[in-house]
């Protein structure tokens, strides 16, 4: 009798990079000085500076992750600042 060829194992998964959950400030330039916190419960996301106490709230779902809580502040400072250039 002959031997039962083994099935191969499956190729191990490859791990997904960790997102970043601490951010550079827009405004004092502070690294890691921004955390994002998402209350999923209320639909609210909330980054806050711990130097010099900016904020940015917006509304949240499911999906929401810290970084897309910053990359919309960084959007709506960018899109004020375009704003004040157009009107000067």
């Amino acid at each position: 009798m002959g031997k039962r060829k083994s099935r191969a194992k499956p190729p191990p998964k490859k791990k997904m990079p960790k997102l970043e959950t601490a951010f550079c400030c827009p405004f004092c330039n502070h690294s890691n000085s921004v955390e994002c916190i998402i209350d999923r419960k209320n639909f609210v996301a909330e980054a806050t500076c711990g130097i010099c106490m900016a904020e940015f709230n917006t509304s949240a779902h499911g999906l929401t992750e810290p970084i897309d809580v910053y990359s919309e502040w960084i959007d709506e400072c960018e899109r004020v600042n375009n704003n004040e250039d157009e009107d000067n």
